[in-house]
């Protein structure tokens, strides 16, 4: 008769051996190695990402600009800066807007001076020559004349705000002569609505010139020989 044996007993596992915490210079190490999040900063402020928007289009144009030109600019991803002003069209069409808004404000400073006609207007051509000449990659000329009145083409709603700058410059200069009129600094026969034309047109040559780098002085030049004739020698 066979005898049956038993199983030998399993034998037993050593005790797994604790984890060793890690030194507290290799746990920084290891925080610190961890990318960075892009996204809207912490003290995110409308205006100044605006603004540095404002200075690309100004600069390239909408269709030479990319989002990752904007989102380099700005430091926002993509996400945050659709978030916070929409595509790239709503974008260029806010950045324009306050571009637009600058300018009103500085030439309405410039209007509610008590000066004389040719003083005032002086003034405003010199306010003009900083804009245009502005850039730290250079002169940019005029937001209007040089990019969106090129894609004015294209977009109906870009159209109409060109439209619009257009002739609220055209009106501002009327106010001025017609001032100046009731001051009788201008002749009683001029036109306040065609002199007003010529000056606007002064603005733009200008602005076309000063993006083609022509120096100061010459465009300075340009704008005395056509205050000449507005105004009268």
């Amino acid at each position: 008769m066979v005898q049956k044996r038993n199983p030998p007993a399993p034998r037993a596992r050593p005790a797994a051996k604790k984890a060793r915490p890690l030194p507290a210079a290799a746990t920084a190490a290891a925080v610190k190695a961890e990318p960075k999040r892009r996204g809207r900063p912490r003290a995110y402020q409308p205006e100044v990402a605006l603004a540095r928007v404002l200075d690309v289009f100004w600069k390239e144009g909408f269709a030479g600009t990319s989002l990752d030109d904007l989102s380099a600019a700005t430091g926002m991803n993509r996400p945050s800066l659709y978030g916070a002003f929409g595509d790239k069209r709503e974008l260029y069409i806010k950045s324009y807007e306050a571009y637009r808004d600058r300018a009103r404000q500085r030439l309405g400073e410039a209007f509610a001076a008590e000066l004389p006609m040719r003083e005032i207007l002086e003034r405003i051509y010199s306010i003009a020559l900083d804009m245009y000449l502005s850039g730290k990659d250079g002169p940019r000329g005029c937001f209007t004349v040089m990019t969106a009145a090129s894609e004015a083409v294209f977009d109906p709603s870009i159209r109409d705000l060109v439209t619009i700058g257009l002739a609220e410059t055209d009106r501002f200069f009327g106010s001025i002569f017609k001032r100046a009129q009731q001051r009788g600094e201008l002749s009683a026969a001029a036109n306040p609505q065609v002199l007003a034309q010529l000056a606007s047109a002064t603005l733009h040559t200008i602005a076309v010139r000063a993006r083609a780098q022509i120096p100061r002085a010459e465009l300075e030049g340009i704008v005395k020989g056509a205050l000449d004739v507005i105004c009268g020698k």
